[in-house]
């Protein structure tokens, strides 16, 4: 892919002012990017121009093994996200707080929140956060008063619901924190929930990429320390082969690195992308538990965190 003479030196000079900040130790206002609806554009003039996804401070990151020792003063969080209402066959490690990263559910229906919300009331976390993600059409009203004007049914059973079945599904996750543009403090850590994503397919919690994502995005606190959101930035495990695409988020990217910079950063969506990375500040943990063909084989990754400071 060739790029402009002027795109270079405008990568450059963004460049340049990005590591003036960092030396400062400003984080920087954001913006939306002028390849923010190109994703698999950016990530390759942003890694051509200026090695923004290269090695040695971005990297790969093998998961820790479920039985590593948990160090004394530290916490350890278990991740796992688009599990689609198959959660049977999977075996949950030890930990201390379960993060959830959206897609629970086939469609939302009330019937499998339900069935989620029993087998959250199984595990023997202390503490469960989770986030709705695309799937979860009921948990987007708007999506849903949209959906059942529809003369042509593209979710038949989402569709048929009636509001009074719908209106209240999140007060159906009895045994959680659930999560939704929202933030708790857990054992000193501030973590923050969103399910918003680039435009996928007509699902639920779809925004047009840009100034609308950026503004949800902003929302997030500057001093967050676990972000989960449902999509991934762009360039860290959101890789799709079958289609020869990035489809991560530039904004959510961008809020990350230049101004959040959590110490984590869970989400799901994109099946193939199951693994961890690192830029040196954030770990990624894309814990996707289904494959491609929606086959539950990925196990839930866990990461241990060393307890805040306490005054």
């Amino acid at each position: 892919m060739a790029f402009t003479l002027s795109e270079i030196m405008a990568a450059r000079r963004q460049q340049s002012q990005a590591q003036s900040h960092s030396q400062r130790g400003n984080r920087t206002a954001v913006e939306v990017d002028e390849y923010s609806t190109n994703p698999t554009q950016a990530f390759t003039f942003y890694n051509i121009n200026q090695g923004r996804f290269q090695p040695p401070h971005v990297h790969m990151v093998d998961p820790m093994p479920h039985d590593t020792p948990k160090p004394p003063g530290y916490t350890r969080f278990v991740c796992i996200s688009d599990t689609h209402s198959r959660t049977d066959a999977i075996q949950m490690p030890y930990g201390d707080v379960f993060i959830h990263a959206g897609d629970f559910t086939e469609l939302g229906l009330p019937s499998e929140v339900k069935k989620f919300n029993d087998w959250l009331g199984t595990l023997p976390y202390d503490i469960k956060i989770v986030i709705a993600g695309n799937h979860e059409l009921t948990f987007d009203q708007e999506f849903m008063a949209d959906l059942i004007k529809q003369d042509f049914y593209y979710f038949p059973s989402a569709s048929k619901l009636k509001p009074e079945n719908y209106e209240n599904v999140q007060s159906l996750l009895t045994n959680c924190i659930y999560l939704q543009d929202s933030e708790v403090t857990v054992r000193g850590f501030r973590i923050y929930g969103s399910p918003w994503q680039p435009w996928y397919y007509g699902w639920g919690f779809n925004l047009p990429r840009g100034q609308a994502l950026l503004d949800k995005w902003n929302q997030i606190p500057d001093n967050t320390d676990i972000l989960v959101t449902h999509c991934p930035p762009l360039g860290f495990l959101d890789w799709v082969p079958k289609k020869m695409q990035r489809v991560g988020c530039m904004e959510l990217l961008n809020t990350v690195q230049r101004r959040v910079q959590p110490k984590l950063h869970v989400f799901g969506h994109i099946h193939e992308g199951y693994g961890m990375m690192t830029d040196g500040t954030t770990t990624f943990i894309n814990a996707s538990a289904c494959t491609v063909n929606f086959l539950p084989m990925n196990p839930p990754i866990v990461f241990d965190l060393p307890n805040p400071r306490t005054t």
